[in-house]
């Protein structure tokens, strides 16, 4: 076999130019179990092809796609401070799965984009057995995805991901909102903590407050509080779908509670939410305090401790709520839908 050389007489590798292509291969042998885990009715193939392949189910008539894709946001930089990195997997595919549910759709399957300067392979596998483990709890399966290594373009240590989920629902039970009347009740369902939006606030907090991020809150340390993964809603609210009429459903990401729910509204509506519906949980009192944040800034900015909103019509409200209560759901009544009077804001805090 001939060798190459340049100029100075060296013979440069991929790895020399600070790519490890062993490390991504001991990557796929490494994650190749948990991604098995996932497998679902509809995979064709498994991980190491060029593309995901997956069979849409007969039971569908007339199935329609719906996909969304996002990232973790600034929540990484605090899983970087913290070397915490088994959790921030599940976030990622919380955001997307959450997002293509409350229209209806199941999630089929996962892709997701790891980028890092040099790979290190526990830290990558730590962080993909997380993305594996939200897919298990979304029914979802985790076909495919890309690790990135490009030397230069992240610090040492860092990372970032991204990744995208695909749903199908039946196109005569696609949810928009189109359904929701004046009288339907709307049913708060309880965060696990900040998910993951807001957090670029949360580190500006952090960086004036100084806390011991190590030290007791509320029996938990605050940084287990801080990276709590987001929670789920995928398997209780498809039964809730399976069994009564859900009129619009509202994943409570960026723009907090004020600016997503009217995006299931029309425009001759308006959301009115009691915040004394719910009691908003230690986290947010904590950053509010510390942060002296607006109660109208924690509303466009945080979950406040309702992750996710039902709107159901008020005949359905409490066999809805003691459904997914039944289901392990903390769930209030936060609200209800009246006509919208002038140009008053479409969703109104009280």
């Amino acid at each position: 076999m001939s060798s190459t050389t340049n100029s100075s007489g060296v013979s440069l590798s991929y790895r020399d130019a600070g790519v490890d292509i062993d490390a991504g291969d001991a990557l796929v042998d490494a994650i190749k179990p948990f991604a098995k885990r996932t497998m679902r009715e509809g995979v064709l193939g498994g991980i190491g092809g060029f593309g995901a392949l997956f069979e849409i189910s007969k039971k569908y008539r007339e199935p329609v796609l719906v996909s969304g894709t996002d990232g973790v946001g600034t929540k990484l930089k605090l899983a970087f401070e913290l070397n915490r990195h088994d959790t921030v997997g599940i976030d990622l595919v919380a955001m997307s799965v959450n997002d293509i549910l409350v229209q209806g759709a199941e999630p089929l399957f996962f892709l997701d984009y790891f980028a890092c300067g040099k790979l290190d392979v526990p830290t990558a596998t730590d962080v993909i057995k997380g993305i594996a483990h939200g897919c298990e709890l979304a029914g979802c399966a985790l076909i495919g995805g890309e690790t990135a290594e490009m030397p230069s373009m992240y610090p040492d240590g860092e990372y970032d991901l991204a990744g995208f989920a695909v749903g199908a629902v039946e196109k005569s039970s696609i949810i928009d909102g189109s359904k929701i009347m004046p009288g339907d009740v709307v049913l708060g369902l309880a965060s696990s903590g900040a998910h993951s939006n807001g957090y670029s606030l949360v580190r500006k907090i952090i960086s004036v407050a100084k806390p011991d991020l190590e030290a007791d809150f509320h029996g938990r340390k605050l940084a287990d509080v801080l990276m709590e993964p987001t929670r789920i809603y995928v398997k209780p609210l498809l039964a809730l779908m399976a069994s009564l009429e859900v009129r619009g459903m509202v994943h409570i990401t960026g723009g907090g509670l004020v600016e997503n729910v009217p995006r299931v509204l029309r425009k001759e509506l308006t959301a009115v939410l009691r915040r004394d519906g719910w009691t908003m949980p230690p986290l947010f009192q904590w950053l509010q305090q510390h942060g002296g944040v607006a109660d109208a800034e924690m509303h466009r900015v945080f979950n406040c401790g309702i992750g996710m909103a039902v709107i159901v019509s008020k005949e359905n409200a409490d066999a809805a709520e003691a459904q997914l209560k039944a289901a392990g759901e903390t769930v209030s009544r936060i609200g209800e839908i009246r006509e919208r009077q002038g140009d008053e804001p479409q969703t109104i805090v009280v």
